[in-house]
């Protein structure tokens, strides 16, 4: 296991950033490595994102240094997402099956939690999210079928997309943990515009189902201090509370989003005109 370890930046701090310290402070550019755990610790709410790709041997979730308990989840929630082949995680003796599109919640207090792949030659990939919990809900296996589907955006301004709500008040109880992932519609590239801030909340991005050679153009910053990151596929991009968080793809993609805070309220934004961004 590998954990990198980011600190929250003061948004008066971030318009001074070059490229490669922006990227270097919220852009995770590794989160699957084949046969590995690799997480990010964000002290913006202590969120923990991260992927585990088990070959043969599975994976076991242990507690790095930076948690600073006996196990993982001693005092945290995980959600996890499988983007890649067949695969299972064992919660604590119970196996659970997840294809390609379904999530697992595993509540606070779960002491044993392994991941395996079906097939090592097309290995599961989890996507892993972890946030600090203060009661414990039941493990739930979370099926795409499960999940709660939305279809908003048009073709007209580009932003026609399904929304998949996982960890959702409506669909699985958490302590604060949402999570859940919109796809764009072929021939759309646009995620929230206009763009919108949720100073009660951060979030984090992970973009996958995206070509090699495509990149997402993911736009962050103060409303009028706005930057960019170009992101490839499978990294991820820590959100600041402060923070706008917006993409346009060179090519329709798809996109992970968790959030962690104060409310678990999905609509709770507050939204920016295009004509006042800059």
């Amino acid at each position: 296991m590998q954990i990198d370890v980011r600190h929250a930046s003061h948004p008066e701090a971030v318009r001074g950033y070059d490229t490669e310290t922006l990227r270097r402070h919220f852009l995770v550019e590794t989160i699957f490595e084949g046969g590995e755990i690799r997480l990010t610790y964000s002290h913006y709410d202590r969120m923990v994102i991260g992927g585990a790709t088990p070959f043969g041997a599975g994976l076991t979730l242990t507690a790095p240094t930076a948690i600073g308990q006996e196990t993982f989840l001693a005092e945290r929630e995980l959600g996890a997402l499988n983007i890649g082949g067949a695969g299972r995680i064992i919660v604590d003796g119970v196996s659970y099956d997840l294809a390609k599109y379904d999530c697992l919640y595993a509540g606070k207090g779960a002491r044993d939690i392994r991941f395996e792949s079906a097939d090592a030659a097309n290995p599961a990939k989890f996507y892993l999210v972890s946030t600090p919990a203060h009661q414990t809900h039941p493990t739930v296996l979370l099926t795409r079928e499960k999940a709660r589907h939305l279809t908003p955006g048009e073709a007209a301004t580009a932003n026609k997309r399904s929304i998949y709500q996982f960890i959702h008040p409506e669909v699985c109880q958490s302590c604060q943990l949402t999570l859940g992932f919109t796809m764009i519609e072929p021939g759309s590239v646009w995620n929230t515009m206009p763009a919108h801030t949720h100073d009660r909340r951060m979030e984090a991005y992970l973009y996958f189902d995206l070509e090699a050679e495509q990149r997402v153009f993911h736009f962050m910053g103060e409303p009028q201090q706005t930057r960019h990151m170009l992101v490839a596929n499978e990294q991820a991009v820590i959100s600041p509370p402060w923070s706008i968080h917006s993409g346009a793809g060179t090519k329709n993609y798809s996109f992970i989003w968790a959030m962690a805070g104060d409310n678990k309220s999905f609509t709770d934004m507050d939204h920016i005109a295009i004509a006042d961004l800059r």
